[in-house]
């Protein structure tokens, strides 16, 4: 049996400057039948560990460092043994979520993370956040792009760390270039396709700040 997807949505909240939201996340976790790979530890590691099953975790994979998207990834590390990954120029927002633990491994962009079956490309996506990466399986038609792009347009960029015309940069350079028909799994609400976004760039340019 090849890869498969699936998705867990686990709530919690998200801070940052001084704010605190509620937020329900996206947990992808992709494998088959005796190994997976976590996209997104966020919030219960009780939850994601169960979904796992008695699969081998291999990787914990963080799109990027907002604390909704990491803040149980240490718990599920050290149940599990699998290793952390997390793009370095994040690290400063990291350690605002877990001073006293590192990642366990650098991601760098083009670098391939494999496992069940599934070829993950490592695609280095700044603007939402400094360290914010997709990851791409041209194999199985599906971009996992973390809070970068949504169904109807980028990610927020109004707090620290982020910058607007960035994460711009990096949709039309990184993504749009993508087989339109590629599947958009986000790291909140609903899937999209790389085409039904496309269209839409130049209204995201216009309404930036």
């Amino acid at each position: 049996m090849g890869p498969s997807i699936q998705r867990l949505v686990t709530s919690g909240t998200f801070s940052l400057d001084g704010g605190t939201w509620d937020v329900d996340n996206n947990v992808w976790i992709v494998g088959d039948d005796t190994e997976a790979i976590v996209i997104d530890a966020a919030h219960d590691a009780d939850a994601i560990a169960a979904a796992v099953g008695d699969r081998r975790l291999t990787a914990i994979v963080c799109t990027h460092a907002h604390n909704d998207h990491i803040d149980a990834a240490p718990a599920l590390a050290d149940r599990t043994g699998a290793m952390i990954w997390l793009h370095p120029d994040d690290l400063p927002l990291w350690k605002q979520t877990h001073p006293d633990r590192d990642p366990d491994g650098q991601l760098v962009d083009g670098q391939v993370i494999e496992a069940a079956g599934a070829d993950l490309r490592v695609l280095h996506t700044p603007g939402h956040a400094p360290g914010a990466v997709c990851l791409y399986d041209p194999g199985l038609g599906v971009v996992f792009t973390g809070d970068t792009l949504f169904q109807g347009g980028p990610g927020a960029t109004g707090r620290s760390f982020s910058h607007f015309p960035t994460i711009i940069d990096s949709i039309r350079d990184r993504l749009l270039t993508l087989p339109p028909g590629t599947k958009v799994l986000t790291g909140h609400g609903d899937p999209t396709t790389i085409g039904a976004e496309a269209p839409h760039l130049q209204e995201w340019i216009g309404r930036g700040h």
